[in-house]
This record gives C-alpha cells, structure tokens and sequence, in this order.
C-alpha cells in the first residue's frame, strides 16, 4: 500500500480537534449546500476486514440512482481522512471534465456545484449525476477545504484520441473499460495515497469477463488488476426505489426500428433488491446470504432498503 506522509499527521491531529461532533449518515447536506464544517463520520461495519486485504483499489459496484450507496462510500471516505489516511475518491463521471473536477476541487465551497452542472452533470438522469452523487462530492469537497486529505478523479471513458487508439483493439466495450482503469491508475500514481475508493457500475466491477452483443470483454476491474491488487464489492439491499431511465410502459417495440428518446422515461422506479436482512449496512468479504458470488465479485456492501435520487441538476 501507498504510505502516509506522517509529517501531516500533527497538523490534521489539531484540525480533528476543531470537528469532533459525531453525525449519522443520514445527515448529510442538502444539495447545493455551502455549509462548511466537517463532522466525524461513523466508518461502516466491515472495513476493517476489507482494509485487511492490503488493496491497492477499493472498488464498490452499485446499483445506479440510489441514495444509500453514495451515502456509504461518503462515509468511508470521510472517516478514512479524519483519521490521516489519505484517499483518492475515484468517481464514474466523464474523465474529458477531470480538468475542470481538479479546478473545482481547488476553489470554494460555493463554487463546487456549478462547476460540476457544468461539467456533464446538467441533464444527466441516469443516477450517475443524482443528489446523493453531488452529497457525496460536496462531503469530500469540504474535507479537503478543511485539511483533510481527500482528492477526486473523474475517470469514465476515454480521454483523448491517443487513449482511444492505444485501445482501439478491444472487443465490444472493452476500450471504454480499460479507458476506465488506466484513468483510475494515473490519478493514483500522481499521488501518496493510503486508500483509493472507486463508486462505478456493478457491471465495471466486475472480475469475469461480461457480454455485450454476443462478444465477451473484461470490465473496469480486471483490467485495473494490471496496476496493483483490487478488492471488489457488489451492492446488495433490499427492495424500494432508485432513479433511473426506463423504456415506457406503453411504447410498442418494433424489430429492427431504433428507440428513440421519446420512448424513454426517466424516474424513481421500484427495486426488488436482494434480500430482507434485518440489520444496518455493513461491508464482508466473501457469499451473500448463502448466494455464491462466486469469483465475480470479492464481497458486498449491503446499504439496506433503497431510497430513488433524483438529478442533482434537471433540465
């Protein structure tokens, strides 16, 4: 693992000192929020067996659109900087807009949104940009204000025409994911970092090959493998909702016709989830409820009942 620079420890030491009431999670800002004190955060149950596994890249695999899985990883990062350990948040939103993520990051808390409904955020209702994906943007923001060591990288796709070419060979959607990894991995090599998070789709978390039209490709985390070791969890939960876009209920598919935009709604729909466990979120390695994950996935997170995030930034 990446080492701490122990000479911040006294200053961030001093800083704790200044922050130190304790908050739930479901207490975390409002959109748009210029609030900027910075409470403990409780670190979710099961870290600490995850963390064993001496990962380079912590990789969560959510289900897009919901409240709690961003919640969670805003945590995580959270209580990994209050207790000195730097963190990369590495987030899926599109790696042509790092640039301007890296100047937000810099300036004022205020600043923060705009920046990013700039930045591909506008528009956006697929669950990537909701409220609860700028929550935990706006929670790490104010972190780094205040000291801690928190920095971001928005690495989904590819960045240039030459990341594109050296990846052009790929099957299916292969260069969208190795574009992914290789994003993740220079961000990571640019600085000492003791954890790097990274929040993307289940399917990008994935360590088996997937299928995309009839072709097989690896997904983000087998290639992010190539850079240092990967621990990959899946998010598990039980029923409610989460925002995400849909073909309409009444539109009639005709064979060899393309779906237009017009056949899409976008909204909080209903989410079977998983299971019904009786008990509060928390973090393992290994099956889920008895159901094998067999070598997909490391583990689960379990975030509990869902609740649908809406955009943080409609039209």
């Amino acid at each position: 693992m990446r080492q701490l620079p122990y000479a911040r420890l006294a200053t961030l030491a001093a800083t704790m000192v200044l922050w130190g009431c304790t908050v739930p999670h479901s207490a975390a800002p409002a959109v748009g929020s210029t609030v900027s004190t910075v409470t403990e955060c409780p670190i979710p149950e099961g870290w600490a067996a995850v963390a064993g596994q001496g990962a380079d890249f912590v990789v969560f695999g959510e289900t897009h659109g919901s409240s709690e899985a961003p919640a969670l990883v805003a945590d995580l990062v959270c209580a990994l900087a209050m207790r000195g350990e730097p963190v990369l948040l590495a987030v899926e939103h599109s790696s042509i807009f790092d640039d301007a993520f890296q100047a937000a990051w810099e300036g004022p808390a205020e600043a923060l949104p705009v920046a990013l409904a700039a930045a591909g955020w506008t528009g956006r209702e697929d669950g990537v940009a909701s409220e609860a994906m700028l929550q935990l943007v706006q929670r790490a923001h104010r972190l780094k204000l205040a000291g801690y060591p928190v920095s971001i990288v928005a690495f989904n796709g590819v960045r240039d025409d030459a990341q594109r070419d050296r990846f052009a060979n790929l099957p299916a959607q292969g260069p969208h994911e190795a574009a992914q990894a290789e994003n993740i991995a220079q961000a990571a090599s640019r600085g000492t970092y003791e954890h790097v998070i990274v929040l993307v789709g289940s399917l990008h978390a994935q360590k088996v090959p997937a299928e995309m039209n009839g072709q097989a490709f690896e997904p983000m985390a087998m290639h992010l493998a190539q850079y240092g070791q990967v621990t990959s969890l899946v998010m598990r939960s039980g029923p409610g909702e989460t925002w995400n876009c849909q073909l309409r209920a009444d539109y009639e598919l005709v064979l060899g016709e393309p779906i237009t935009d017009d056949a899409i709604a976008c909204g909080a729909y209903a989410h079977r989830g998983n299971g019904e466990l009786d008990r509060d979120r928390f973090m393992a390695l290994g099956d889920f409820a008895g159901v094998p994950l067999g070598a997909s996935y490391d583990g689960y997170f379990w975030v509990g009942n869902t609740t649908a995030s809406p955009p943080a930034f409609p039209n």
